[in-house]
């Protein structure tokens, strides 16, 4: 009978675990879909998501599950978005994307090619001037550029020079981002891969942007109540993404943050079905990728006394295959981190944890920086890493290794600490 017994609670304890990731692939998938749109602005896609999350947390089981309104200034692309170079035809998200504050740009230009082996930039301004380089689109690597910033954020202003605006080359896949979107600047700015632009003499162009002011998003909030309510734990991820890149092209974000949304989303049905000792909290972010806007305005206006945080894990980006796990503590974090530590070591979840300098890269860093004990999990470096805010981070390149030792790290930390 004992026997039988214990192998009746090894089925269930397996078909639970099941269940888990099942929930887990199942949200993932659905946020990835086309029918988000990239989980971005212009077209609603994050509120839309925001509202599935709401339904998936109180199926999940939740006690209450509560919108949290913000808004946002952001600078969004769902309009026409058409490169031809010397003539070709190319593709937005592989050939080029914009950068976040960009405005829009139409026509044709020609394009000057800088000299970064002998790079001077009193030579570059005299090019500049000519009648011939007049109305140009001035191209470097993006690293370059960055390096001389000083001299290339003349060319980005209204009466600094003639030119029309910049390429910046970057190797592909191409990068998209949307941190510094909160505002517009004087000339375009457009990344092309080496090959797209290599030798190229002039560029055709018609690209939109739309500026949104005041933009309303929300962050979904679940509770699951415990034994106690004098403290609590805290489950965060992020469930926007990128958004729009013309009206053809969006950026699933499978990995980036499908994938640390769906496991809080599996974290709350695991203690829904398992009464904790303390109340867990469960906030899917928006605005993540737009600087942090939706952490941070929950850190300004918390549902419950930041003073009151046990402990906040914050997962981002878990949907990946690298055997040493990522992570980042905030200075009060770091008395658990040696718990972190002994936990994975004992049961072997991952080769190693490898901790990072704290930085603004995710949504623990507002917690971080108001002396909230937390840590952050991004499994970076594996199979799904080189897809990172491209088109490519999708369903179909999805990876699901490290989700189940990351469930199991912080349960089992949970557990203990």
């Amino acid at each position: 009978m004992k026997r039988l017994i214990w192998i009746l609670f090894v089925i269930c304890a397996v078909q639970v675990q099941a269940q888990d990731l099942t929930l887990y692939k199942r949200v993932v998938k659905e946020l990835s879909s086309s029918r988000y749109q990239g989980r971005g602005y212009a077209r609603g896609g994050a509120n839309k998501a925001g509202k599935y999350l709401q339904k998936e947390f109180i199926k999940a089981g939740a006690d209450a599950v509560t919108l949290q309104p913000f808004a946002i200034d952001i600078n969004t692309f769902p309009g026409k978005m058409e490169l031809w170079a010397d003539g070709k035809k190319l593709t937005a998200g592989v050939d080029f994307a914009m950068r976040e504050y960009s405005p829009g740009v139409c026509g044709e230009f020609q394009v000057y090619h800088v000299d970064t082996l002998d790079f001077a930039p009193e030579r570059l301004f005299a090019d500049l001037a000519k009648p011939e380089y007049a109305n140009c689109l001035v191209c470097c690597d993006f690293w370059f550029a960055y390096r001389h910033r000083e001299v290339f954020s003349k060319l980005q202003t209204e009466g600094g020079c003639t030119n029309a605006g910049l390429i910046q080359t970057w190797t592909s896949p191409i990068k998209f981002y949307k941190a510094y979107g909160d505002h517009v600047i004087d000339k375009p700015i457009i990344w092309m891969t080496p090959e797209a632009v290599e030798g190229v003499k002039s560029v055709r162009v018609n690209i939109e942007n739309r500026f949104l002011k005041d933009y309303g998003l929300f962050n979904v909030i679940a509770k699951v109540e415990g034994e106690s309510h004098d403290s609590c734990y805290v489950f965060t991820a992020h469930y926007d993404h990128l958004g729009n890149l013309g009206r053809k092209v969006f950026y699933a974000g499978a990995n980036d943050n499908a994938s640390g949304t769906a496991c809080i989303v599996t974290l709350a049905a695991h203690y829904a079905r398992h009464k904790p000792a303390y109340d867990m909290y469960f906030i899917a972010f928006s605005g993540e990728d737009a600087n942090l806007r939706g952490s941070e305005y929950y850190a300004e206006n918390p549902v419950v006394p930041l003073s009151q945080v046990k402990y906040l894990f914050n997962i981002d980006m878990i949907g990946d295959n690298n055997p040493v796990q990522y992570c980042e503590c905030s200075d009060e974090g770091l008395r658990g981190y040696a718990l972190f530590e002994q936990i994975n070591g004992e049961k072997q979840y991952f080769k190693a944890l490898d901790r990072g300098a704290l930085a603004a890269n995710s949504d623990h860093y507002p917690f971080a920086v108001r002396h909230v004990p937390c840590i952050f999990l991004e499994n970076e470096n594996g199979d799904a890493f080189p897809y990172y805010h491209t088109v490519y981070d999708n369903w179909e390149t999805a990876v699901f290794d490290s989700y189940e030792p990351v469930f199991k790290l912080v349960t089992d930390f949970v557990g203990r600490y």
